[in-house]
């Protein structure tokens, strides 16, 4: 089992997102069998210090999707204290774009997870519709969003537009495709009279 993030000291805290931040890459760029020692080397740490963390390639793999989880999942609330609604929702967008690039970079590596009895994808859709369903009520509730959409219609909306321009080339169009269904989920909405 891997160690709790929460439990770690600073120091501890930071080798293990760097080693995270590190697999995603690696498993995206080479595949489920790259070296373990290759990823520890690459976040700058020891063999030991990796395993450690993670016990197993198995769980180094399911650590690194749920660390990618997270990261897209928590921007949502920073994103929402830094910006209007409709503008942390698009930059939301962005962010989901690059989640599912990771992870259909890591999709070997996740199969094989899963393959081994690990279940990586367990929480994925309750958070992502819990991040979406805040960053679409907070629009709502300022008028610059529809209040009558699902969030998972919006977001198997966004994870189209992701397969669909999922090579680097297609970045250009996938933001055109974000801002046309941000622009359908402006349509409607209860703009108050200063925002028109």
């Amino acid at each position: 089992m891997t160690t709790k993030p929460s439990a770690l000291r600073a120091d501890a805290r930071r080798n293990r997102e760097r080693i995270l931040e590190v697999a995603v890459r690696a498993f995206a760029e080479k595949g489920p069998n790259v070296a373990i020692d290759a990823i520890a080397k690459a976040a700058g740490v020891g063999s030991a210090t990796l395993y450690r963390h993670f016990p197993t390639r198995e769980a180094l793999v399911e650590a690194a999707y749920r660390n990618e989880l997270a990261r897209v999942c928590d921007s949502a609330g920073k994103l929402l204290a830094g910006h209007a609604p409709d503008r942390a929702l698009r930059l939301w967008m962005d962010d989901f774009i690059d989640y599912v690039a990771a992870k259909q970079g890591m999709a070997d590596a996740l199969r094989a997870a899963v393959a081994s009895g690990a279940d990586p994808f367990a929480e994925t859709l309750d958070r992502l519709g819990a991040a979406l369903g805040t960053l679409l009520r907070t629009g709502a509730e300022a008028g610059l969003l529809r209040p009558d959409v699902d969030p998972l219609d919006v977001g198997f909306s966004l994870a189209g537009v992701a397969l669909i321009t999922s090579a680097p080339d297609q970045r250009e169009r996938a933001g055109r495709l974000l801002d046309l269904l941000l622009d359908g989920l402006r349509y409607g909405a209860d703009r108050p009279a200063s925002s028109a």
